[in-house]
């Protein structure tokens, strides 16, 4: 136990987290399991240690440990949270879960046997949590930590503090908002910014980001993804080649029998991978009308703006990023359908929302909503896209 002390003093020591997370408020700390997915590259583990440095300080009562540690290879998860209890223990943070052996049986013992012990976890977004899985139903609050927001990321650029907004005040409101944000930053000077390299927060770290950025994407292929969906390593080139695909013509309309044919594969199997893509947060996708799984989404595209930026070897138009970049800020917490029309989306069931200055509405069409490139200010149905990115 000494061990994993020193390891999480050290750790903590190291912290500097100068990104404000809007998930940190949000989570209800006080349940006894809270679940944290989130993909490779968006700072689980900073997260996870900012909550302890700025909940627990030096108090050893909390304790992180990351279950990569060979420890775990030989010792049993529970008997170590009953160590930990035993000696005045009262949360354990516990990182990277999924690479433990029956993980979810584990944490779900833990949950039974120690009621006075609260655990808070962290894995890939691979991972199945509360009704889709067994172990933990009814036990754990599930909660999920994405990339920056277009908002997050100004902040950090420009010391402010900006809040977020609902969308019904956003589209109200949308005018007065963005001068009042205009009266403090000039937010189009970082709009590209952030396209490129602004959703992982290791941008911050100032290593070549798109490296950093492709050796996220290749870890979540090679490891994520065939550890917790169970696929064979000899799949793995066939997978990359999809997403390869995928990222060279954006949005992609995807023709199932003509990927298949390209990666070698069955259609079924090419439907299979773009939910094993989304499920680790690397793609988006869209349908028309209500989702479903087992038939071909109307459109694919990247996850965010940064990956395409960085897979696609030839440069995305601006309308690819801006349309990914859309969906990546409006995917958070609004249901996202297509109409079947190029750069267009319905969101919640109601509203339409056109992306580009090329777009037109009718000034009847009080549900149609226009995105504009590069506008400071918009007027009526008509809001600068940046501000979208306010939304989360």
């Amino acid at each position: 136990m000494e061990h994993f002390y020193k390891t999480h003093f050290e750790l903590l020591e190291s912290v500097k987290s100068p990104i404000n997370r809007e998930l940190m408020n949000d989570i209800n700390w006080q349940n006894r399991l809270v679940g944290i997915k989130g993909a490779r590259g968006i700072g689980k583990t900073m997260f996870l240690l900012d909550y302890i440095k700025s909940t627990f300080g030096n108090d050893k009562s909390c304790l992180y440990a990351n279950l990569n540690n060979f420890y775990f290879s030989q010792n049993s998860l529970v008997e170590f949270a009953n160590e930990f209890r035993k000696t005045g223990g009262k949360t354990l943070v516990l990182d990277q879960v999924f690479k433990y052996p029956n993980w979810s049986e584990a944490l779900s013992q833990i949950y039974d046997k120690y009621p006075e012990l609260n655990v808070v976890f962290a894995g890939s977004p691979v991972m199945r949590l509360n009704d889709d899985n067994i172990h933990l139903q009814g036990k754990v609050s599930s909660y999920q930590l994405r990339g920056l927001s277009f908002r997050e990321f100004l902040n950090f650029k420009t010391g402010s503090s900006f809040s977020k907004y609902s969308i019904e005040d956003l589209l109200k409101y949308h005018t007065e908002i963005a001068k009042d944000i205009l009266f403090k930053v000039k937010p189009l000077a970082f709009f590209n910014d952030y396209l490129k390299h602004g959703f992982y927060p290791f941008f911050i770290d100032k290593t070549n980001f798109g490296e950093q950025l492709i050796k996220v994407a290749n870890l979540t292929l090679e490891i994520d993804i065939p550890y917790l969906q169970q696929m064979e390593m000899k799949y793995l080139p066939k997978l990359k080649k999809l997403l390869y695909i995928l990222s060279e013509d954006m949005p992609h309309v995807p023709n199932v029998s003509q990927l298949s044919s390209s990666i070698e594969t069955s259609r079924a199997t090419v439907v299979n991978y773009f939910r094993y893509l989304r499920n680790a947060r690397l793609i988006n996708m869209i349908y028309q009308g209500e989702r479903d799984e087992s038939k071909k989404p109307d459109r694919v595209y990247l996850q965010n703006p940064n990956l395409l930026y960085t897979i696609s070897m030839t440069k995305p138009t601006d309308q690819a990023m801006h349309e990914t970049f859309f969906l990546n800020q409006f995917n958070y917490e609004n249901g996202i359908e297509s109409n079947g029309k190029k750069g267009e989306f319905i969101v919640n069931q109601e509203l339409t929302f056109k992306i580009g200055n090329n777009k037109r509405i009718a000034s009847n069409q009080g549900n149609v909503f226009m995105a504009t490139d590069m506008e400071e200010v918009g007027v009526g149905n008509k809001i600068p896209l940046w501000l979208l990115g306010f939304l989360c």
